[in-house]
């Protein structure tokens, strides 16, 4: 029982990037974002340089996002709704509203 005690209270503290990736990719999956398509990304304080540049790296070269980077600081990320085709029928549908973020 001493263990499972010990095991309990050992918490894995979360790094900086899984944080912020975590907080941006809520954001971009937020039904809001999602039914307006964009979304404004603010720096907060406690987001470190590499990890803020690391997280705007993965969105540039995310060929569905457009990145703008705006005058106070913060970035607005924009999507078009995705069009796939039927299997089998070469109609085109739209896909899902909330497609999972790259990280």
């Amino acid at each position: 029982m001493a263990k499972t005690q010990a095991a309990l209270s050992v918490r894995q503290e979360m790094s900086g990037m899984e944080r912020l990736g975590l907080r941006v990719s809520s954001m971009i999956n937020h039904p809001v974002a999602q039914a307006q398509r964009w979304v404004t990304i603010h720096r907060l304080d406690a987001d470190g340089d590499r990890e803020w540049e690391e997280v705007l790296g993965v969105i540039a070269d995310t060929d569905e996002l457009e990145l703008t980077l705006n005058d106070d600081g913060s970035v607005t990320v924009r999507w078009e709704q995705q069009e796939v085709e039927a299997a089998g029928r070469g109609e085109v549908e739209f896909g899902p509203e909330e497609e999972p973020v790259p990280f």
